[in-house]
Parts: structure tokens; C-alpha cells; sequence
């Protein structure tokens, strides 16, 4: 029911998915509305079923008032799979109700504090996982590992990237740029087994020789919406300069596959829209103005990630990093003073 087009889309873009890769569906929603949108549709050979839900959560629904809505579809979504009815969540609605109804609903993984989303970003030769892009705009040092920990996880799992390759964004390359959170961040990650490389600049987003960036939700938002926004002013500018003169009309005509090729390289639909890692089960998070092929990937990406059993990796590799959960308070990982005892850190759970 969520996202700027509703049933119209979401519908038909899981169906395609379905059919491509033969993953059974529960759509979550008002029963009426979703039959009214499956009788346009050929559905043989689907495995579909229904949830109904009353309610929606609204675009300007904050997240504190979703307790108060008693079955809305995200509700009804997550219950399902709290119930064993469904393995994952795929949504086009409001970022921040998906978030706390996941986290409502099925709880985190132990050890995780703050759920990221996990943006994958087309590039030349391997995709560039963003993590976080928006679930928490306020992160501290040791939600930063945590979030690199569960992408380093995506990585190996459903990308298929071997030892991925992790970096912290920042203004600057050197060990001490960027601010307190950051520095912070910076000494925590260098004493994991992760592969950690260091700082890295937004130049390097679009290098090979990084697979994983971490920030928080704040910084990789901007990011995000940036990257969305430069590809699609790219393909525009290149479709006023083929269009100028003769050859120029000319060679774009004979061009016409590798530039179809190229803007689907540049666009967000490509991957669906952000795997949201940290929740005890799967869910996906899509743009609201996610459109059919978005829909489709991005179940389809959820699938791979249930069937690489990719949350149990992320749980697995928490486990061996027992310094890294929250009740733990990364006591192994903490600065030491001139006494050799840990230094406690300023904030409380």
C-alpha cells in the first residue's frame, strides 16, 4: 500500500518478480483494493496469499504515533513474518514507521544498537555498498562499526565479494581528519578483523578499490539523493548533446543500445532500494517513487538475501565479535589510559 503509487505499482513489480524467479508472495494490505488490482494480472502458477491491514501508515506518520495505528499493512507485513507466515519484509513507505515497526515488531540482532540502511550504488566494475543512508542521522562511533560489520556481511553474501574492502568517509585520508565521531570511529574499526583501508574521501565512492563506505544516516543520505540526482543530470545532458547537428543525431542513433545500457547502469532501480540490516529478519526499504522494476528488484533482492542466509552471517559474525555488542560496551576495544585500565565512555545505553 506504500510508496507515491500504491497498488498500481507495488503489485505488479512483485508479481514480476515472482514470475522471474519463482518467489511465493503475501502482500500485505486492504484485501479488497489488492484483488481488485490482481484481476488485471495473469497470476498462474503464482504462489499469492493476502494479508489484510484497515489502515496505512501516511507519509507524514512519525514513527512515535504507528503504535497507535493497530493494522496498518507494514504492521500486518512484519507480523507475518514475526509469525512464520512470510521470511521478509519489502516496502515502499515512509523510511523511519518501516524502521520502527521492524524494530518493534521482530527486535534487533544482539549487538546491534541502530539498524542502517545499506544503499548498493551502480559503479564501473563492482557496486558500492553505502552504509548507513538514512535510518539514523545520529550515530556514535560504535553504531559506525556496527553498521560496517553487518555491509561488510551483504557484501560476502549476496554481492559475493570476497574479504570486502571497508572505508569510513571522511574529509580527508589521513588518520585524524574529520570530526570526533569519526576519529572515534577510525581507532574501533582499525582494531577489528575487518578490512579496513582507512579514511576515505567522497572521490573514492566511485574507485574499485573500495567495496564498502561507512557514515552516518545523515552524511549518506545526501549522498544518496546526490548520486540520484547527478546520474539523471548526466543522462540528460548527454541526450542535448547527441541531439546537436547531424552526426551527432546520427551516432546516437546507431548508439541506441549502449545508451540504454548506460542509463540503466546510472539508475537507482537497479538494486530496488536499501536492505535495512540489524532487524532479527530480512526487510528491504524502496524509494517512495520506486516504480515497477524497482518493485521487482528489490524482492527479488530480498529473496537472495534470505536465501544466502545473509542475517544469519551478520548474527554469526556478531557473535565472534563479542567487544562489539551494545552490552559488551566494546571493552576490548576501548583506549586505554596510562594505567592500563579502559577508559569509560561518556554516554549510557
Amino acid at each position: 500500500m506504500g510508496g507515491d503509487f500504491g497498488p498500481h505499482v507495488t503489485i505488479p513489480g512483485a508479481l514480476l518478480a515472482a514470475r522471474k524467479k519463482n518467489i511465493p508472495l503475501l502482500l500485505a494490505g486492504h484485501k479488497a483494493t489488492i484483488l481488485s488490482e490482481l484481476e488485471k494480472h495473469n497470476l498462474h502458477g503464482l504462489d499469492i496469499e493476502i494479508e489484510h491491514a484497515d489502515e496505512v501508515a501516511a507519509m507524514n506518520d512519525k514513527p512515535s504515533h504507528i503504535r497507535r495505528k493497530k493494522n496498518t499493512s507494514v504492521q500486518a507485513a512484519f507480523t507475518s513474518v514475526k509469525e512464520q507466515k512470510a521470511k521478509g519484509v519489502v516496502s515502499a513507505g515512509h523510511t523511519g514507521v518501516t524502521l520502527a515497526t521492524g524494530m518493534f515488531t521482530l527486535g534487533r540482532l544482539k549487538g546491534i544498537e541502530r539498524p542502517g540502511l545499506a544503499a548498493i550504488m551502480p559503479r564501473e566494475n563492482n557496486p558500492l555498498i553505502i552504509i548507513d543512508v538514512g535510518a539514523n542521522v545520529d550515530s556514535k562511533p560504535r553504531h559506525l562499526v556496527q553498521f560496517a560489520i553487518m555491509a561488510e556481511a551483504l557484501a560476502r553474501n549476496v554481492l559475493k565479494v570476497n574479504d570486502p574492502r571497508v572505508g569510513l568517509l571522511s574529509i580527508g585520508e589521513e588518520q585524524g581528519k574529520g570530526n570526533a565521531q569519526v576519529n572515534e570511529a577510525f581507532n574501533l574499526l582499525k582494531k577489528t578483523s575487518l578490512n579496513f583501508t582507512g579514511n576515505v574521501e567522497g572521490r573514492d565512492l566511485f574507485d574499485a578499490s573500495l567495496d564498502i563506505a561507512v557514515c552516518d544516516g545523515f552524511v549518506g543520505n545526501v549522498i544518496l539523493k546526490m548520486s540520484e540526482g547527478w546520474g539523471k543530470t548526466i543522462s540528460g545532458l548527454l541526450r542535448q548533446e547527441l541531439k546537436t547537428g547531424f552526426w551527432s543525431k546520427m551516432g546516437s542513433f546507431l548508439s541506441i543500445s549502449a545508451f540504454k545500457r548506460f542509463s540503466q547502469r546510472l539508475d537507482y532501480e537497479e538494486y530496488g532500494g536499501a536492505p535495512l540490516l540489524g532487524l532479527t529478519e530480512s526487510a528491504f526499504v524502496c524509494h517512495g517513487s520506486s516504480g515497477q522494476r524497482a518493485i521487482q528488484n528489490a524482492v527479488v533482492m530480498t529473496a537472495s538475501f534470505i536465501n544466502n542466509r545473509a542475517n544469519e552471517d551478520i548474527r554469526e559474525r556478531l557473535e565472534s565479535h563479542p567487544e562489539m555488542s551494545k552490552f559488551h560496551r566494546f571493552k576490548n576495544l576501548l583506549h586505554t589510559s596510562s594505567k592500563g585500565q579502559a577508559e569509560p565512555e561518556e554516554d549510557n545505553p
